[in-house]
């Protein structure tokens, strides 16, 4: 199973084409702003790198994240999903960076996948010991109010260093890893345990946990 899969939800746009046992093939660029126009490019040259394949399904990330780079690569995911004839699968960024955490430490400990809101608080997502599903939604936590885990933790995402320092300070456990930013790849890895069934269906719909910043006029 051949899975091309985007991610725009940060300060970089990303694709991977990825089928299991294989390496992926990846492509990446930095990018503060442009993702609508960067993203079609880089998977154009992607596709063109590898032969043209035509893939089983598209995946993309669908947040936490930026508002328009989360758009643009949702928008182009379901465009090229139509045009392959073949499903759109939605992976949480949460769920890509607990994927990307080594399969041994997500069977021992429970995962915590944590990014930057940008708004002065971070969103947290929480994975039980060797699930792959989280237990709850994305949820928005205050770096002096986290949770209180159920003992020793994995810790994943932009904002992990800074995590697992503040559980460490009050007597916690953490484990800092090196899955700090969603990899395509990992977006890939997920859709096809939805497509497999492992874990539920999700559209490719954007996932926004807090209210937008900007409201049309009344």
């Amino acid at each position: 199973m051949l899975i091309l899969a985007l991610d725009g939800s940060g300060p970089r746009v990303a694709a991977a084409l990825w089928q299991p046992g294989q390496p992926a093939r990846h492509l990446a660029q930095d990018a503060a702003q442009g993702h609508a126009a960067l993203l079609p490019a880089l998977v154009e040259r992607l596709l063109a790198e590898a032969g043209q394949p035509h893939p089983d399904a598209v995946a993309a990330s669908i947040g936490p994240g930026g508002f328009t780079g989360l758009r643009a690569a949702l928008a182009l995911a379901q465009g090229l999903a139509m045009g392959f004839g073949c499903p759109a699968i939605g992976v949480t960024v949460g769920e890509a960076l607990a994927a990307a955490v080594p399969d041994l430490v997500r069977a021992a400990r429970p995962v915590w996948a944590v990014t930057d809101s940008k708004r002065g608080h971070w969103f947290l997502e929480r994975f039980a010991p060797g699930e792959d599903a989280a237990l709850a939604p994305p949820e928005p936590v205050f770096p002096d109010a986290l949770p209180q885990p159920p003992g020793p933790v994995a810790v994943a995402g932009d904002r992990a260093a800074a995590l697992a320092a503040r559980l460490l300070a009050r007597g916690d456990q953490a484990l800092l890893t090196d899955s700090r930013r969603p990899d395509p790849a990992a977006v890939a890895r997920v859709a096809t345990w939805r497509l497999g069934g492992r874990i539920a269906p999700r559209a490719a719909q954007p996932l926004y946990v807090d209210a937008p910043s900007v409201r049309p006029p009344a």
